[in-house]
């Protein structure tokens, strides 16, 4: 986040980096998930989660969005029919648009739109998604146990950045796990 009230943030050209930078500097985003729940099913449902890639600080971020989840919450239900969504993140939850006055459907306000599935991960991948999550969001250690919340992943398979007048940039999803953030 202070590299991004600080103004350096990657140049348009350089998309992989941007979305890289963009998703390490959010705590939360939208997922969409299609709904499962009665009176809405099949329909598009977005809600709010919080998320980490990493720790805080430059060049911390793995580029991987973990999330900590319980089967309580209505968009997981509706994961455990359907496991593909979409989350999105945008700098205008960082000071950097509200610094340059951007609104946030500016495309200078670059917005990131993630497209693949959610999946629990395994033992291993648990410690760096717990390391990940509760160094930005502490409260979550907190949280009742009784809810049986679990470490889950955003697997990634479609990236658009919106960052600059002009259109969404494609990137692939090698070309984002490759660049350093």
């Amino acid at each position: 986040l202070l590299c991004a009230a600080a103004g350096a943030i990657p140049p348009p050209e350089e998309a992989a980096r941007m979305a890289r930078f963009v998703l390490h500097s959010c705590d939360w985003g939208a997922l969409a998930t299609l709904s499962a729940q009665d009176g809405l099913r099949g329909r598009p449902f977005a809600n709010i989660f919080s998320l980490s890639d990493g720790p805080p600080g430059p060049s911390r971020g793995s580029g991987v969005p973990y999330l900590y989840l319980t089967d309580m919450e209505i968009s997981v239900q509706d994961l455990q029919v359907n496991s593909n969504a979409s989350l999105t993140v945008s700098l205008a939850q960082t000071p950097y648009c509200r610094k340059h006055k951007y609104d946030p459907q500016n495309p200078l306000c670059a917005h990131i739109i993630f497209a693949g599935s959610i999946v629990k991960v395994n033992d291993s991948e648990a410690v760096l998604a717990k390391k990940a999550l509760f160094s930005r969001h502490p409260e979550m250690e907190t949280w009742p146990k009784d809810h049986n919340w679990f470490f889950a992943k955003f697997n990634i398979t479609n990236i658009w950045v919106l960052d600059y007048f002009g259109g969404l940039k494609i990137v692939t999803p090698e070309e984002y796990y490759s660049v350093k953030p």
